[in-house]
Formats: C-alpha cells, sequence, structure tokens
C-alpha cells in the first residue's frame, strides 16, 4: 500500500539548505520515493498553531520503503544537516486503496 511522509517545517535560518537540497532528491530517489509537494506556500485553510514555513509529501511506495529511507544512514545525516537550521514536524500515513 502507498505510503506517504508528510512533513510541516519552520525555518530558522537557511545555511544548510544548499547543501540539504542538492543532496536529499537522491537519498529519497535511493528508496524509490517521489515529492509529491516540496515547500509551496502553506495557507491556513483551518485550526491554530503555527503555520509552517513550508511543507512537503513525500511518496513511497510501501512503509517499508518510507521506513528504510527514513532509518537509512544517509537520510539520517542529511537530518543532522537540516537540524541545525529547521524543526520539522513529521507524520507517516497510508494512502487509500
Amino acid at each position: 500500500m502507498t505510503a506517504f511522509i508528510i512533513g510541516q517545517m519552520l525555518i530558522h535560518n537557511r545555511d544548510w539548505m544548499e547543501d540539504y537540497f542538492s543532496r536529499i532528491p537522491d537519498v529519497v530517489d535511493q528508496h524509490k520515493g517521489k515529492f509529491c509537494v516540496r515547500g509551496g506556500s502553506p495557507k491556513r485553510m483551518e485550526g491554530g498553531g503555527t503555520l509552517p514555513d513550508a511543507a512537503f509529501i513525500l511518496e513511497f511506495p510501501n512503509r517499508k520503503n518510507a521506513e528504510a529511507f527514513w532509518a537509512s544512514d544517509e537520510f539520517q545525516s542529511l537530518a543532522v544537516l537540516r537540524r541545525s537550521g529547521l524543526t520539522l514536524n513529521a507524520i507517516l500515513v497510508d494512502a487509500l486503496e
């Protein structure tokens, strides 16, 4: 069953972004994933809390691939870089099938 990782990002500084975004697409691809949304201009439609600066949706063929991507050494090394300038809220969900 198709799985999605959905993330909301609060950006504190942009020093890490060029390096991270030049490398992350290959890591996603290695795990058979693809970006459905990357960045965007979030607009609140309902609810409260802090509106993220940007958001992403990654699609994977299944949870196994999504979880392998998240746990991979390649992604975790990029996550350290990302955390130097961004706070992330991310969830894993299944598609309707």
